[in-house]
């Protein structure tokens, strides 16, 4: 089957959860795979090849050095660059939009947003010879759908739904195609990597931390990351891929009902399940 991107694949967040599984499942498919991470280091007892290289999203410099690194080394071992790029790397802070820092949500957004954007940045200037490029975009149903004590978490990827949408338009003429992914509760280390900021005298503790709670669970019995992964490497075979995937049946029918359903009766039902 003719690839219309090639097998070169970079990966950001490739040392855990979504990007880990779909490092794996596209090296598994024939797929030349570059990974990168804030640390570098390979993950352990892995069955694959996976180049990793060590890349702070957040921080400019580093994108563009370890983008030129993986640049040379990708034409050096295949005679060509890199013509896929999969964004997973991100985080999620729990508090309440009043209580949560002010540098807690830059942090959050320097890394959810303004990391997709650095790495793009960097990465489509120098492949800008290219016919065709695929820019993936993890997202999330909770850019869909605000969720009551993730709401910078909600608003970071708000923002991607956007830029995703914009760039598709502004790279068309380019060869430049761009789609989000949407998992809705996904079973990874992001449940304890969350970052808390409810202050011991927030007036929305108790709640905040329920919420939190019912999240958690959520999260330790939702879908298996390889259904996004599973997104991602059909997307990779398709020249004029779509603007957005839901992952998974649950998904699906979650952000179906949120076009349906009046915003009074979604804010309702939201409130039932996170803010009780």
């Amino acid at each position: 089957m003719r690839l219309p991107y090639g097998k070169n694949i970079l990966i950001t967040g490739a040392s855990s959860g979504i990007g880990l599984t779909s490092a794996l499942l596209f090296a598994e498919a024939g797929f030349n795979v570059w990974g990168v991470s804030r640390s570098g280091s390979p993950p352990d007892n892995i069955p694959v090849a996976i180049r990793m290289h060590r890349m702070d999203v957040t921080d400019e410099q580093s994108v563009c050095k370890a983008i030129d690194n993986i640049l040379s080394e990708a034409v050096a071992t295949s005679g060509e660059g890199i013509g896929i790029v999969l964004h997973c790397a991100g985080y999620g802070i729990g508090g309440a939009a009043e209580d949560t820092p002010a540098e807690e949500v830059e942090k959050q957004f320097k890394t959810n947003y303004f990391g997709v954007l650095n790495v793009n940045r960097c990465l489509l200037k120098r492949t800008r010879d290219r016919k065709n490029m695929l820019v993936l975009v993890t997202g999330s149903v909770a850019g869909k759908i605000s969720i009551p004590f993730q709401s910078h978490y909600s608003s970071s990827k708000y923002a991607l739904e956007a830029y995703v949408e914009a760039l598709r338009i502004e790279g068309r003429p380019l060869g430049i195609r761009a789609s989000i992914i949407e998992p809705g509760d996904t079973k990874t280390k992001f449940t304890s990597q969350r970052t808390l900021a409810f202050p011991d005298d927030s007036p929305y503790l108790v709640q905040g931390k329920r919420s939190i709670k019912k999240m958690e669970q959520d999260e330790q019995h939702g879908a298996d990351p390889k259904l996004a992964a599973a997104v991602a490497l059909r997307l990779s075979k398709k020249l004029h891929p779509p603007v957005r995937v839901a992952v998974g049946f649950s998904s699906k029918m979650i952000l179906f009902a949120k076009r349906i359903v009046p915003d009074r009766l979604a804010e309702f039902i939201i409130a039932k399940l996170y803010a009780r």
